[in-house]
């Protein structure tokens, strides 16, 4: 099966636990994050149409993913969402994204592995210490250990929130529906 070949139905689903209900028109925290470019990114210097998709963690090829994984409502399907933003970036960008960024807590260093791997024609920003994660109190869960964001994606304007997307599922969808959400709802 290709990574990005999965069979949502198999999979339990994530529910709407209202964690994210206050994020939608929200301000984004001024907080630099490391993207895989090897800039640094403040989100609230941007101008007009930033999206953003928030996810746990990339699994890498030979590297065991934590125990359970896929059993934790939303967990998998990082990869095929990252693909889906990757097949869709064109579109996205003449719907009006002008910057288009994945979001995860995991390391630079991590992610730019994924990036090559993937051919993501965006960079991926790390929120290792989860500054901008707390800032904007993100939903999250623990796993091992580790606390990983739970999957959104914020669509931002100007440094606000104008729509956020929570809980996203099936992750392989979710570039079409913001997609959907700029074509009906161009400013």
């Amino acid at each position: 099966m290709n990574l990005t070949d999965v069979d949502w139905s198999r999979l339990p689903a994530p529910e709407d636990d209202g964690t994210a209900a206050h994020v939608e028109g929200a301000r984004l925290p001024s907080t630099e994050l490391t993207a895989t470019d090897g800039g640094r990114v403040d989100l609230t210097d941007l101008s007009g149409i930033t999206v953003i998709y928030i996810y746990p963690k990339t699994g890498q090829p030979d590297t065991p993913l934590p125990d359970g994984w896929d059993m934790i409502p939303g967990a998998r399907g990082c990869t095929p969402q990252s693909c889906a933003f990757r097949d869709h970036f064109k579109e996205l960008s003449a719907l009006g994204a002008e910057h288009i960024f994945g979001l995860s807590t995991q390391s630079t260093a991590y992610q730019s592995e994924a990036v090559e791997r993937l051919h993501l024609p965006f960079p991926l920003l790390s929120d290792e210490d989860r500054v901008f994660a707390k800032a904007l109190d993100l939903p999250s869960f623990e796993v091992e250990g580790q606390t990983l964001l739970k999957r959104i994606t914020l669509i931002v304007r100007d440094g606000i929130v104008i729509k956020a997307f929570y809980p996203v599922f099936p992750p392989d969808r979710n570039a079409a529906d913001v997609m959907a959400w700029l074509e009906d709802n161009q400013a």
